[in-house]
């Protein structure tokens, strides 16, 4: 968790939300992005922040392979100060990775109900990642751009849907998050634990159509009336807050 979600590329949208000063890609609507599927992420380089693609699914710059990417999709929020994976990277190549939403499922085996997880106000918002360039050992002059997306515990709410949940940084933060020269790691473990977004909304949406398809992200934007989230697990047919 998280493992799927939808992003929006329409830059001049995007420059209106987040800190974004070259697009260096051009970009398309992709309404399902999946692990090892190339998405959008803002890293700060050469002093500007950059808009780029990256593969999901973090690559250390050591790794014999990109193979280890398909493990690494996240990132756990109390422990990347510490793991060889992600350490390097949560001090120098932190990002932000926009987003209009994400998808988690609930119920038994055979059976579960994909929900797709917003904001109240349904605007795009940042995951809070890690990134990193891997290059081949075997000659090849190739580089590998990659990231991971940063959970954390769920709040009380949410835990009622999933364990875990991504960090989605508040805005005040974004540029003190992207800022390459700040390597104090209690100040950017306090914005993972306290500088984050909680109140959201989910929305029961159909079935996938297929193995490596996402729900229907059409379904939730039809709904625009998000009612207080109840510990009873939802009713089909209205979206729920969480907190």
């Amino acid at each position: 968790m998280c493992g799927n979600f939808t992003e929006n590329r329409n830059l001049e949208k995007l420059k209106t939300l987040f800190p974004i000063d070259i697009a260096a890609s051009d970009l398309a609507l992709n309404l399902d992005i999946a692990p090892g599927r190339e998405l959008m992420a803002i890293i700060r380089q050469g002093g500007k922040n950059r808009l780029d693609k990256f593969h999901w699914g973090l690559v250390p710059f050591w790794a014999r392979d990109v193979s280890i990417g398909n493990k690494l999709i996240n990132a756990r929020a109390e422990t990347i100060a510490e793991k060889p994976s992600f350490r390097e990277a949560f001090k120098r190549r932190r990002c932000l990775i926009p987003a209009d939403g994400f998808y988690e499922w609930q119920g038994s085996r055979g059976r579960k109900q994909p929900l797709f997880i917003a904001l109240t106000d349904r605007k795009p918002f940042a995951f809070a990642g890690l990134w990193e360039t891997w290059h081949s050992k075997h000659g090849s002059h190739a580089r590998y751009k990659s990231c991971t997306i940063i959970t954390t515990r769920a709040g009380e709410s949410f835990s009622v849907i999933h364990h875990r949940m991504p960090v989605i940084l508040k805005p005040q933060v974004y540029h003190q998050w992207l800022d390459t020269t700040n390597q104090d790691l209690v100040e950017l473990a306090e914005i993972l634990q306290n500088q984050i977004i909680t109140d959201l909304v989910s929305t029961p949406v159909p079935q996938p159509t297929g193995p490596s398809q996402g729900p229907d992200p059409s379904g939730p934007a039809a709904v625009d009336r998000p009612q207080q989230m109840s510990f009873d697990w939802p009713k089909p047919d209205k979206p729920q807050r969480t907190q």
